[in-house]
């Protein structure tokens, strides 16, 4: 054992050892218990953030320590390899993506290897692998048999400096997720994803997710956006009609006006004979926004001159144009009530449009004050016909029944979840398997001539090279009729191959199909590791895309991610890590300076997982020094000759001997709820520290003292070797071991040790604390107030007092009521 610790020597030595035996690669075992940790895959980019090192050491810990508890443990690592910047770098750098990518992948993965972390790398996987996204396209052309594909003309958002689409989850507050750029408004011919038929699906499951974070849940929750209501027919004329949904049937009677989106059909009719509208919607069409916008968007409209019928009353109801009105959702449309909806309230006061409340706040009322705004709760009809004087709850009933009577209406469930536009206008992406013949219409790309391979040998001049400018890729034969045709030149959104990537780890190496029964054996994931940023984008399309697997048989489970821990960001200075504020720490160079170790156990002491971690280069040291103190420790005792912890020596200990004893079982009971129940890695590792503090300053070579000690630091080394794996494997050999510390068992609590000689108690005189006193273990209540009421400061209180009565808890106090 060296005299120091030297983490460049040990380190590479211990990993080759783990390479060379194979040490995390793991095959299928029906007699085992197994479990899945997964971490979210990383984008290449080029080099690790201290983002990247928190998020795989966290998972590394979870992976490690249920290897101890005897589970046969699987965690994989990969790429999630395409998508823009690659691209932007291939135009900035005049090379390839490809050769970018994978050059990134060598440098990356040699840092994850350098970390120590225990991936089984016989799994490895990159998404811009034709031999990965084959499948992918694969199914694909299956969902698109089955109808869950389609392509259409839509209202897209679009990004005007990635050049590109982006799904409404890529919106945030009006910017590009990934560019920042203002999203525009423009009709693409896109490919979508019928998400919407899994919608309630996807909501009702999330009740199965008990190990998911409630914010999360809430999130997709509310991105999916359940509602109930009734979908009303507003006729126009004799040909035309306007469905509107609404959740309040029961303000019906209150609509003054109908409002339609600027792309309504309605719109554009209205638009070819009037100048100022056309030029209105061409306003509207260069400041389109998203729904988040809406409520602090200036409203600004104008009258199509068309009115609607209502289907009630028969009143003529005007139509106007509105901008906060968006086309995608629901009709287009939507019946205004400016008296019980606030937008509706602020759209009618500029317009001046009428406003009639039909709902008010109590019984019999006919009083409501919406001079400054909406009434927007739900009360008791009035102005209502023959509906005056229900309950908003009963009218919805009432209402509705009526509507579906007349034919003019029906019950109905929406919801805000939009299906996924999958289509990207870029190169750096898995080629969207279809083929389009003027004579046979669209045509998916036949199984035997999958995999549709993206061209990567591809010079990048000036600008973007989208596939549409490589005719030697598009241009094909038609395999149905064989004559001359072109294949789909948009990409998918690369969420596509991160929304099935942790299914096809478990049979990666499978070259004639997608999945196979191993997936059985290893799916769901047990533990998934990543980002709340991700909670509505990536989880919700992986939630999606599992029970997509599931209707094909593909796979057995309903969900893919059993639990998930949403780690927190690492700030320097109070503020997020990025290169734009110059604050980034380049993980390698701690690495290079102090070893992995210590960067392992800095990103695990500093702050609990789901928690901002503040960056501290004191901390990182004091993380450096712990280290040094351990191997110190550690080698001082095995210099004196390692000892057995044999169990007939520990019935004979001393008080001394006895209580380090107690504290060490206290310690690996603590230990073992922190680490394996509530993911408390930082106080476990304080109680690590704790006991390393007691045995420093035991001083005790007596053979029971000596054994003891021996117990403690086999403990801590156990404990540790999750977080500190080199380290921990060097210092496990040198307490005598062979069997390296990966194939240990985690340590056992003793109940034995736990058990206390002398318990400490309070003494109350008339409820305030007046003492504490040591009494042996299992003393009976007459020698406990014996005990307490001779104590000498318990005397003050009660002499020459009237004792009314002794209350005993045992264990715990001891109340002494006097006069």
């Amino acid at each position: 054992m060296q005299d120091s610790y030297n983490p460049h020597k040990l380190e590479p030595l211990v990993q080759q050892e783990w390479e060379q035996q194979r040490t995390f690669e793991t095959v299928e075992d029906e007699k085992q218990e197994k479990f899945y940790c997964l971490s979210m895959f990383p984008y290449p980019s080029g080099h690790l953030h201290m983002g990247h090192v928190r998020n795989y050491t966290i998972g590394d810990v979870i992976s490690r320590y249920q290897r101890m508890r005897g589970k046969n443990v699987m965690q994989p690592m990969g790429w999630d390899a395409f998508g823009l910047p690659a691209e932007n770098a291939a135009i900035r750098n005049r090379v390839p993506p490809a050769k970018w990518t994978y050059g990134n992948i060598d440098y990356m993965r040699a840092q994850l290897k350098r970390l120590g972390f225990a991936y089984d790398w016989s799994r490895e996987l990159a998404t811009c692998d034709p031999e990965y996204y084959r499948w992918e396209q694969w199914f694909f052309t299956k969902l698109y048999e089955k109808g869950l594909v389609y392509r259409k003309k839509a209202m897209v958002n679009w990004d005007p400096v990635d050049q590109t689409v982006l799904a409404n989850e890529q919106v945030i507050e009006g910017h590009g997720w990934r560019s920042g750029a203002r999203i525009e408004r423009k009709e693409v011919t896109q490919w979508f994803l019928k998400i919407t038929a899994y919608a309630e699906e996807l909501l009702k499951d999330l009740g199965q997710l008990d190990g998911w974070p409630e914010q999360v849940k809430t999130m997709q929750a509310n991105w999916i956006g359940r509602s109930e209501g009734v979908e009303v027919i507003f006729d126009v004329d004799s040909q035309q009609a306007l469905n509107v949904f609404t959740t309040r049937p029961d303000t019906l009677f209150g609509v003054t006006y109908i409002a339609v989106a600027p792309e309504h059909d309605l719109a554009v009719h209205a638009s070819k004979s009037s100048a100022e509208i056309a030029v209105f919607l061409q306003e509207c069409a260069k400041t389109r926004v998203s729904e988040a916008e809406i409520s602090t968007l200036e409203k600004r409209g104008i009258d199509t001159g068309l009115y609607a019928t209502h289907p009630l009353t028969q009143e003529k109801i005007p139509i106007w144009v509105a901008n906060f009105v968006l086309i995608e959702y629901g009709s287009g449309a939507v019946m205004s009530v400016p008296a019980h909806d606030q937008r509706d309230w602020e759209f009618a006061e500029k317009f001046g449009l009428p406003i009639k409340p039909v709902v008010f706040p109590e019984q019999g009322s006919v009083c409501v004050d919406i001079s400054q705004g909406a009434f927007l709760e739900r009360g008791w009809l009035q102005n209502s016909g023959q509906f005056d004087g229900m309950s908003s709850d009963r009218a919805f009933d009432a209402i509705a029944d009526e509507l579906e009577h007349r034919n003019k209406g029906q019950r109905q469930v929406n919801y805000r979840l939009r299906d996924w536009g999958i289509s990207r206008q870029r190169y750096w992406g898995c080629p969207i398997p279809i083929i389009n013949c003027d004579r046979c219409g669209v045509v998916p790309v036949p199984e035997q001539d999958l995999p549709v391979c993206l061209p990567e040998d591809v010079d990048f001049e000036n600008a973007v090279l989208p596939l549409k400018s490589l005719p030697g890729f598009y241009e094909v034969k038609c395999p149905e009729c064989h004559g001359a045709a072109t294949r789909e030149t948009d990409t998918f959104d690369t969420f596509f191959e991160s929304s099935w990537y942790f299914a096809r780890y478990c049979c990666a190496d499978n070259d004639a199909s997608m999945l196979d029964d191993r997936v059985r054996y290893w799916m769901p994931v047990d533990q998934y590791v990543g980002g709340i940023e991700h909670a509505v984008l990536h989880l919700l399309y992986a939630r999606f895309f599992n029970k997509l697997m599931r209707d094909a048989g593909l796979c057995a489970n309903d969900e893919p991610f059993i639990n998930l821990l949403t780690q927190g960001m690492v700030l320097k200075d109070g503020t997020k890590m990025s290169k734009s504020k110059g604050n980034t720490v380049d993980p390698q160079n701690l690495i290079d300076k102090y070893g992995a170790d210590t960067v392992r156990l800095f990103v695990m002491f500093a702050a609990p997982p789901a928690h901002n971690l503040e960056w501290s280069d004191s901390a990182v040291e004091g993380s450096y020094r712990f280290i040094n103190k351990l191997w110190r420790l550690t080698k001082s005792h095995a210099e004196q000759g390692v000892t057995c912890s044999d169990g007939k020596l520990f019935e004979c200990l001393n008080g001394d001997q006895a209580s380090l004893r107690r504290k060490i079982h206290e310690t690996i009971q603590k230990v073992t709820d922190g680490v394996g129940r509530r993911y408390a890695f930082n106080t476990a590792i304080a109680a690590n520290m704790e006991l390393v503090n007691e045995v420093i300053g035991f001083d005790d070579p007596s053979p029971p003292g000596r054994a003891v000690c021996q117990e403690a630091l086999e403990a801590v080394v156990l404990m540790l070797a999750p977080i500190l794996p080199h380290v921990c494997h060097i210092l496990w050999q040198r307490l005598g071991h062979e069997v390296p510390v990966n194939s240990a068992a985690w340590p056992d609590v003793d109940a034995r040790a736990l058990i206390k000689d002398m318990v400490e108690m309070v003494v109350q005189v008339n409820g305030k604390k007046r003492a504490t006193i040591q009494v042996p273990t299992g003393m009976g209540s007459d020698g406990i107030e014996h005990i307490a009421q001779h104590n000498e400061n318990v005397v003050r209180f009660i002499e020459n007092r009237k004792i009314v009565k002794v209350i005993v808890v045992p264990g715990r106090v001891v109340n002494i009521v006097v006069n």
